[in-house]
């Protein structure tokens, strides 16, 4: 297995993929039903290979990933061959990216003292995607890329 498994919630949420997942293979319902009580080891794998599927299609289309703690918050454009990377940081106690009196806090003091910002660019070598999944796996999360964009912008025109 390239990823991880789905979660039963995604796999409910994706039922219908499923079952199309299965038909391309000639599975019907009454043939998937014997092989999850007879052949649980090749159900299992059927569950692996179609995770790895939804993995890969979504990974694929990612371009924004995002990343907040404490006091970091990572940005990343994912792009096919590089992703570019937007990173702030702040020592200050008491602030919290987490909450909204922290972003609130960071929108005002931005380019100050208190706030370093760090930008970056890396190359993908060997698998884009799995590079993207491991980010999610430490916590990132997919996203339209806004933050990245407004943060991108301002830090262009300085």
């Amino acid at each position: 297995m390239k990823y991880k498994r789905l979660t039963k919630e995604q796999f409910e949420a994706l039922h219908v993929e499923f079952a199309n997942f299965l038909a391309s293979q000639s599975i019907d319902k009454k043939e998937w039903d014997a092989l999850k009580a007879q052949k649980p080891e090749v159900a299992e794998q059927e569950l692996d290979v179609f995770s790895d599927l939804i993995w890969d299609g979504v990974l694929a289309k990612a371009s924004f990933l995002e990343h907040f703690s404490p006091q970091h918050i990572f940005l990343f454009h994912c792009q096919e061959t590089t992703m570019h990377s937007i990173i702030i940081k702040t020592n200050v106690k008491g602030v919290d990216f987490l909450k909204k009196e922290g972003l609130t806090w960071l929108s005002q003091h931005l380019f100050t003292p208190e706030v370093e910002i760090h930008t970056g660019m890396k190359k993908c070598d060997g698998d884009r995607n799995l590079a993207l999944f491991e980010l999610i796996t430490q916590g990132a999360i997919l996203s339209e890329g806004q933050l990245y964009g407004q943060l991108n912008e301002i830090l262009n025109q300085s």
